[in-house]
């Protein structure tokens, strides 16, 4: 691929936070750049906006059907909810699955209904943004919030990864999932460790490189092994 063509990517939860900051890098480096989100319009120069409502399976239909015929090389799914934090207390039936419909069941649908302008692209990338949060075996290290519909929605992506990495790498797609970080962000807060433009920088030079040699691996935005 040359670089007066280095392809289109698209973004969900791209008009703001980490989505933006990654909308704006990739945007800056000469890509093509779909900033899919509620939004009507990007305030990124260069940037398209989508209409996406990842809570509405017709609003997915919709979307990909705007895109028919426009091959994608890179899809991230950024877009994703908190849901309740207090703890055991504080699950419902409806947050739960609230936030597993946006965290999990979106990205899997979306990936479904732009499946052929994937295969269309020639970098042929699905980037998950997960979180250590879901992770069996690392998600209770120095992090004892009390989100049990997140854990629980970034574990299923994480599966959800793995399954799509299985079934897509026949097709020459890679699938990866990625823990940005603790990022200032309206869900990190404010005491977070990392900016978006840090977090965003290293997700990008990691999505932006990787190819079928990378599927099915979970990374920290700065390239370190996270353990399912």
């Amino acid at each position: 691929m040359g670089d007066t063509d280095r392809g289109t990517v698209l973004i969900t939860g791209g008009h703001r936070g980490l989505g933006a900051a990654l909308a704006s890098r990739f945007a800056a480096d000469g890509f093509r750049v779909i900033a899919a989100g509620r939004r009507e319009t990007s305030a990124i120069a260069g940037v398209e906006a989508l209409p996406l409502d990842l809570g509405d399976e017709a609003s997915i239909r919709a979307a990909a059907l705007k895109l028919e015929g426009r091959p994608i090389d890179i899809l991230v799914h950024n877009a994703a909810i908190r849901g309740a934090t207090e703890g055991l207390d504080a699950v419902t039936t409806e947050d739960f699955i609230e936030t597993m419909r946006v965290n999990a069941l979106a990205p899997l649908l979306l990936t479904r209904a732009l499946i052929p302008q994937i295969r269309a692209g020639r970098r042929k990338v699905i980037a998950m943004i997960s979180s250590r949060a879901g992770s069996n075996s690392e998600g209770h290290v120095d992090n004892p919030d009390g989100d049990y519909a997140y854990r629980c929605s970034k574990a299923a992506l994480n599966m959800a990864t793995t399954k799509l990495a299985a079934d897509l790498k026949p097709e020459g797609i890679a699938v990866l999932a990625f823990h940005p970080g603790w990022v200032r962000t309206d869900m990190g807060g404010d005491e977070a460790d990392l900016t978006v433009e840090e977090s965003a920088e290293g997700l990008k030079r990691l999505i932006e490189t990787a190819d079928l040699t990378e599927t099915a691996r979970f990374r920290t935005h700065d390239g370190r092994p996270v353990g399912w």
